[in-house]
């Protein structure tokens, strides 16, 4: 809703606009009226729409036609104020106040007019007669009303319809002529109507329009008053009620009804509630609220925002398979103004063997575009009416800013739940192969993937000490000339060659030293296509040799070339890692060759560290509590406690290693 609104008066010379604003303002008639009054603004809090007001008068003797065209061009709505008595200034309405107006306004941005016919006490008989075809002829005159400055005759109702034409104009909702609403306000509403449909039955049963009334005018229906509107539809349209609920046509129809009688505010509350503008488009603070993501952080969703997400796919999963066919997931982004998934989507994320989109594939879709584009994350959240729903100020609520990786690295845990990994390497070295086989596709289900359907990225869970994660893996272009450190930065890095290619080991090589040889990035070979004949390759160092040297792990075997869907493992490897990037620098067993048994024994270590740091405290508190006790009983007995704990804790360090 705007945040003021400017009221312009024009008229004839000698029609009472300046006794009307005087009148209003000191709510009698003046003795003396000056040639023109003085700009006055009208407080919010004393206006019906809370909202500041600002009433310009015109007067022609005392301002010039430019001081004119000025103010047109910045008012809100403009007032034709003519005597009912004198018809020749009834007849400048039509021959020079409107085309005036116009010529001087875009036709795209017309400010709303107000017919007002003053001095209504001098006559017995209505103008209604002769404006009625006026308002007819323009759709840009909002409404006619006939007041008296004199007798205060419907004065405060004059600037009130005034400043509902800024606030809640009938233009973009109504179209007068054909007496329905404008395909704008259908297409704005019947949006609504989905998303206030919770359970996609394809009508609002009584829950939902509480629901629907309490979110858009803070107080629900009672019983008797939903079975009177209901009625109403009823008894003007055959299909408007099914099954006791409100269909979309029912929906529509109260609207229109709303707008016929004159009440626009209702369905204009309706469209702001729902983050429309005054021209019917979806905001700009409403789809993009601001959300600050500082260096080093990463946007995750919530526990609140994946709720929504899961009751967003249950209510399109119509048939109850844990998937969205391609026509549920047409029905589910109907609320969109464009479809905002295409068929690259299907080989980012995991899907049946019909193609079709399963609920876990869903739900990492939607993460891997929270990590990688917030911003539109949060419009495709907006346009679900995820704030709406869930009561949230913004959809920003629906998204976490993980702290400063930096801080993770000092601390030595992480409370992320997604981790990229840059996937590296010549071109057919099969990287493409290992991004697939991550979403449990062998090499007979990758052929099937058209090239122009081909994803960059794969995306799914992991599983890491019974915590669930994301992995996210992005396939790097093979020309590093056109890649920044930006497009670098992730948690884990795999560098792929193709063991039946002599020349594909020397790419890795090569990135490894110019990019990451100094960097605290994880970094793990993978020897693809192992199913094939292993050659030497062309480089001075083998690969076991390369990694030896600058103490990586020996190249992890892997193929995709297989009967079921290839194994997982190395992804759990690479998740593990990126949690615990500091795991590759010490091994207590010595093999210095899995990662997952690294990742193990510092585990075992951070947990002796932190028997450790519990028995300093216990000893301290207990030290700090009974400091008055001198006595070598008590120093005996904090000794032997110690100790305990000590022995305790070292028991479970030992059982822990004989667990590997």
């Amino acid at each position: 809703m705007r945040k003021d609104v400017r009221i312009l008066l024009v008229g004839e010379p000698k029609v009472g606009k300046t006794s009307l604003i005087m009148s209003l303002v000191s709510e009698e008639f003046p003795d003396e009226v000056p040639l023109r009054a003085e700009e006055i603004t009208i407080p919010a809090d004393v206006t019906p729409e809370r909202v500041p007001t600002h009433i310009v008068d015109y007067s022609e003797a005392e301002q010039s036609d430019e001081q004119l065209y000025q103010e047109i061009s910045k008012a809100n709505v403009i007032c034709i104020v003519y005597s009912v008595n004198n018809k020749k200034s009834i007849e400048k309405v039509t021959s020079h106040w409107i085309p005036l107006i116009n010529d001087r306004t875009d036709k795209d941005s017309r400010v709303p007019l107000i017919l007002v016919g003053n001095k209504s006490d001098l006559v017995e008989h209505s103008s209604m007669e002769t404006i009625l075809p006026i308002m007819n002829q323009y759709q840009d005159i909002e409404t006619c009303v006939e007041c008296s400055a004199k007798n205060l005759k419907n004065i405060s109702e004059l600037f009130y319809y005034a400043q509902k034409a800024v606030l809640h104009p009938t233009g973009p909702l109504y179209c007068p002529e054909e007496k329905e609403l404008k395909p704008s306000c259908i297409k704005a509403l019947t949006r609504i109507f989905k998303i206030s449909d919770l359970d996609n039955d394809g009508t609002l049963n009584d829950s939902e329009l509480n629901f629907f009334q309490r979110t858009c005018f803070n107080t629900p229906l009672a019983p008797q008053a939903l079975e009177d509107v209901k009625n109403v539809v009823r008894r003007n349209m055959m299909d408007g009620v099914k099954d006791n609920g409100l269909t979309l046509k029912g929906f529509l129809f109260l609207h229109t009804l709303f707008i016929q009688r004159g009440r626009h505010e209702t369905t204009w509350t309706v469209l702001r509630r729902f983050g429309y503008d005054d021209d019917l488009e979806l905001t700009q603070e409403y789809l993009f609220p601001l959300i600050k993501i500082p260096p080093d952080c990463t946007t995750e969703l919530n526990h609140n925002a994946y709720l929504f997400l899961q009751s967003v796919f249950d209510k399109h999963d119509k048939d109850r398979d844990c998937a969205l066919s391609p026509e549920e997931v047409k029905d589910l982004f109907k609320v969109f103004p464009y479809m905002p998934w295409g068929p690259d989507v299907n080989n980012t994320v995991c899907t049946n063997e019909q193609g079709w989109l399963t609920y876990q594939g869903y739900l990492s879709q939607w993460t891997l575009t929270t990590y990688l584009d917030v911003q539109r994350s949060l419009e495709y959240l907006g346009y679900l009416g995820y704030s709406i729903i869930y009561e949230q100020e913004s959809q920003a609520a629906a998204i976490t800013v993980t702290r400063n990786k930096r801080i993770d690295l000092q601390k030595k845990q992480t409370q992320r739940s997604v981790f990229r990994c840059n996937v590296l390497g010549a071109r057919g070295s099969g990287k493409s192969g290992f991004l697939q086989a991550f979403l449990g596709r062998n090499l007979q289900r990758q052929r099937r993937i058209r090239e122009e359907h081909k994803s960059f990225y794969a995306i799914s869970t992991t599983y890491v000490y019974g915590q669930e994660k994301y992995l996210l893996l992005h396939e790097m272009m093979p020309d590093l000339d056109f890649l920044t450190e930006m497009d670098l930065a992730c948690d884990v890095v795999c560098l792929v060659y193709d063991v039946n290619n002599p020349r594909s080991f020397e790419y890795c090589a090569k990135v490894y030293k110019q990019y990451f040889i100094d960097s605290k990035t994880p970094c793990v070979v993978i020897a693809a296509k192992s199913d094939l004949h292993e050659v030497r390759q062309h480089y001075s160092l083998s690969p076991h040799d390369f990694c030896r040297k600058h103490k990586l792990h020996p190249p992890q075997p892997f193929t995709c070339s297989t009967n079921e869907a290839p194994s997982k493992d190395i992804y759990t490897r690479l998740t593990t890692m990126a949690m615990y990037p500091h795991a590759r620098l010490r091994c207590m067993c010595a093999c210095n060759r899995c990662t997952y048994c690294l990742c193990q024994n510092l585990l075992k270590l951070e947990l002796l560290r932190s028997i450790k740091a519990q028995l300093r405290t216990v000893v301290f508190n207990r030290h700090m509590a009974q400091a008055d006790l001198k006595n070598s009983t008590f120093w005996l007995r904090a000794s032997v406690g110690a100790t305990v704990f000590a022995v305790l804790g070292f028991a479970m360090y030992r059982a822990l290693l004989k667990q590997r």
